[in-house]
């Protein structure tokens, strides 16, 4: 079995994408927070954020697993970004623009970095 490099200093364009990625994502967590903290004055039901604040640990393991050059993070994580972009537009009828950002870089950068390696992938 061929072993693959995953250290950093082979693969930095690997995991600099990834970590903007992680960032932006941060984004829509913070809005999650915010939503947490005045679910009260926006009447929002406390259901909702056990939907959200679950999709966003799984978009943060399925993040995890791209790291670990997994190929079911791959899969999994857009999948869960829509879940995610999906509770918010259907329970609040809003469109979070920071999930659409990390739909964007996934697919226009963070492609790029993993179908060179889709071979070496787990």
């Amino acid at each position: 079995m061929e072993t693959v490099d995953r250290g950093y200093k082979n693969n930095k364009d690997y995991y600099i994408i990834f970590g903007l990625i992680l960032l932006v994502y941060l984004l829509s967590i913070n809005t999650d927070a915010q939503q947490f903290a005045q679910h009260d004055l926006i009447n929002i039901p406390e259901g909702f954020f056990y939907f959200t604040f679950g999709t966003d640990i799984l978009v943060l393991l399925s993040w995890l697993l791209i790291l670990l050059f997994r190929k079911l993070g791959v899969i999994l994580f857009p999948l869960m970004v829509l879940v995610h972009f999906g509770l918010h537009n259907y329970f609040l009828s809003t469109y979070l623009y920071s999930d659409i950002t990390v739909l964007f870089l996934y697919i226009g950068l963070g492609l790029l970095a993993i179908i060179p390696r889709w071979s070496s992938l787990r």
